[in-house]
């Protein structure tokens, strides 16, 4: 129960700073996920359009998803330094595989039957793309996107190690300080802080699945 009691001073005490680190932490994964998920649609879109590129997408998505991220980063800090830069790098690489593969599965899942009919009314491949193909595969990229997000709360906090912002920072505070005063709390605070923030992100990008319907297929 004193341990409950103390976890709570240490919060209280530091609520401002924990609450600006969240929205850097926040910050950070949403506007990565943001270039992660246009850089995949537009890529994911171009592999299907060739015989071999699917395969490869997949592939290099599968290769991609076994680097580990601590190593990636390490190599990254020391072509790029420390800083912002490295952590936006390492987050935009590994959102994007995920959200690439579920691209590629998600355009290759729309019935070819239809792509024909709508060629057959005149309509054009971007026409078609964007009006038929891409809002069928929105549910399978939406679901890329969300396992994206949970995976880069955790991978942001690895970040830094490369002095990225974000609550990580509180985490490795704690884990150099093990045995210290208020180390426990520290790293507790900082891990509760991302679950809380992973939890929130999947609730709006899973609302905003629900908001955004394939509104132009039924127009084809």
């Amino acid at each position: 129960m004193a341990a409950v009691t103390d976890f709570f001073a240490f919060v209280s005490e530091r609520w401002s700073v924990l609450a600006f680190l969240s929205y850097q932490h926040m910050s950070l994964v949403v506007q990565s996920l943001l270039f992660a998920t246009a850089l995949a649609v537009i890529l994911g879109v171009l592999a299907t359009r060739v015989s071999w590129g699917a395969a490869a997408a997949q592939t290099f998505s599968a290769v991609g998803l076994t680097i580990p991220s601590y190593a990636l980063l390490g190599l990254l800090v020391g072509i790029v330094s420390i800083g912002v830069l490295p952590s936006v790098v390492i987050l935009v690489f590994f959102g994007f595989l995920p959200i690439l593969r579920n691209v590629v599965v998600g355009i290759q899942a729309v019935d070819s039957g239809l792509v024909e009919s709508a060629r057959g009314m005149g309509m054009g491949r971007v026409q078609t793309l964007l009006r038929l193909e891409l809002p069928l595969a929105w549910p399978v990229i939406m679901t890329g996107v969300r396992v994206s997000a949970q995976m880069l709360m955790g991978i942001a906090a690895i970040a830094a190690y490369a002095l990225g912002p974000g609550l990580g920072g509180y985490i490795f505070s704690g884990i150099s300080r093990m045995g210290g005063a208020n180390a426990t709390n520290s790293i507790i605070a900082g891990t509760l802080g991302i679950i809380l923030l992973a939890i929130i992100l999947d609730l709006v990008l899973n609302l905003l699945t629900r908001l955004t319907p394939s509104k132009g297929i039924s127009r084809v």
